[in-house]
């Protein structure tokens, strides 16, 4: 569910026309919506109550800070995968000490910054980086907090580009040496072990991989506490999915089902770290028409918006529902096969292939649906194009959360090298 709806034909965030917003900012723009936001949280979170357990929201999937403090105020956590966004986590008021740090290539510095911070838990994800961490600790005079991540060998049934849980993926230790390597650890000098990890892949809409690896965790759990180690959090990762088209996907009350079942008198502090599932259905991207173009064997819709606004298409070859903001209805505008595409000077700048829209023309306004993760954050100025304005609304108002940049500042990070400065080319 999402609180983008038609109001009198016009497309609304909450209760802000979307068409409004455009009048003031432009297009093409990021949409946010803060009760999708708080209804998303608030539904995850609820379905394990009664489970002593931490949700940290996993920055990554959008990492404006309107959006993160939204959550903040929720009692959400945050789960970062850089300095970066460890700082945004904190700059949006999330606590420190409610801060996992994952990753694969964590350096020294990167360590040093999380231990200062005083991050809750640190996902080490190789022997290399555990022995990085200890130096640094201890050069700190400080003990870290680790879970070790698990590869469980679990194929999560997803884009091969967002898969993590298998043998040939590059997350997380082997679980098979996960014994050995906390054993290992334990001897560390500035090693604290908190727990074990596990993140098996994004955008997950069958249950049954999850709870493959859960029961695989639990097992790995009762052995490390039999070898003499206090295990006291499990940190389950992220990963499940959200519909992208008409189709279902499992609620989160089914995968907290599959938790528990998985789990069930285990007695461990659980760390989830939704991202999609929380941000996804909460944003969408509003986009102008620009041309329609009659092709030789079929019409492309050509928007003002292009890959580099919106990557998922052209990088997993994701579809997005992609609706008009004003409604048309009449019996003269009959649905369509055209190609939605973006201004781009590539192929792979295609939304939609051959998908039915109502007939649009130059200076209309469509949305794509679900938008809100893994969009802006992912967004280039490929083409010297400059990134997109957000923005978020709260009922009736909306406030811009980050200006659109101009391309007078993309050149002005630019620097001409001295010799080449008062030469005309």
């Amino acid at each position: 569910m999402d609180h983008f709806n038609y109001i009198d034909g016009t497309l609304c965030a909450e209760d802000v026309p979307l068409a409004r917003i455009a009048e003031a900012v432009g297009t093409p723009f990021y949409c946010y919506s803060t009760a999708t936001l708080t209804r998303h949280y608030k539904v995850f979170d609820e379905a394990f109550d009664g489970l002593p357990h931490t949700v940290c929201y996993a920055v990554k999937a959008n990492s404006n800070q309107a959006v993160i403090r939204t959550l903040a105020l929720l009692g959400a956590g945050a789960d970062v995968v850089s300095i970066g966004e460890m700082r945004r986590a904190l700059a949006a008021n999330i606590p420190a000490g409610k801060i996992v740090y994952s990753g694969v290539g964590k350096t020294e510095d990167d360590l040093r910054q999380a231990l200062e911070a005083g991050v809750m838990q640190i996902n080490v994800e190789s022997e290399p980086e555990l022995e990085a961490l200890s130096r640094v600790a201890v050069s700190l005079g400080k003990k870290a907090p680790v879970a070790i991540r698990t590869n469980p060998h679990v194929d999560a049934k997803t884009h091969a580009k967002i898969a993590t849980g298998k043998s040939e993926n590059k997350f997380g230790i082997d679980w098979t040496r996960i014994r050995e390597v906390y054993a290992k650890a334990a001897k560390l000098p500035g090693i604290e072990l908190r727990g074990v990890a596990v993140h098996i892949g994004s955008q997950l809409t069958d249950l049954e991989p999850f709870g493959t690896a859960f029961t695989r965790m639990r097992g790995l759990i009762e052995e490390l506490r039999a070898d003499g180690h206090a295990v006291e959090t499990l940190d389950l990762g992220g990963g499940l999915g959200i519909p992208y088209d008409n189709s279902t996907t499992p609620p989160p009350t089914d995968y907290a089902a599959t938790v528990k079942k998985a789990l069930d008198g285990l007695d461990i502090h659980l760390i989830f770290e939704p991202g999609r599932m929380i941000a996804g259905n909460a944003g969408l991207l509003v986009s102008k028409v620009v041309y329609v173009k009659q092709g030789e064997t079929r019409n492309f819709v050509i928007l003002d918006a292009a890959m580099n606004d919106l990557m998922r298409p052209s990088l997993y070859d994701a579809s997005h529902d992609i609706v008009p903001v004003v409604e048309n209805t009449g019996a003269d505008a009959p649905n369509e096969p055209v190609d939605v595409v973006g201004p781009v000077c590539e192929t792979g700048d295609t939304f939609a292939k051959q998908v039915n829209l109502p007939h649009l023309k130059s200076g209309d306004l469509v949305a794509f649906r679900t938008a809100g993760a893994y969009g802006a954050v992912m967004a280039s100025t490929y083409n010297t194009r400059p990134l997109v304005p957000e923005v978020m609304v709260n009922g009736n108002a909306f406030a811009l959360v980050r200006p659109r940049m101009e391309v007078e500042d993309l050149m002005a990070l630019d620097r001409i090298p001295e010799w080449m400065d008062g030469k005309d080319g």
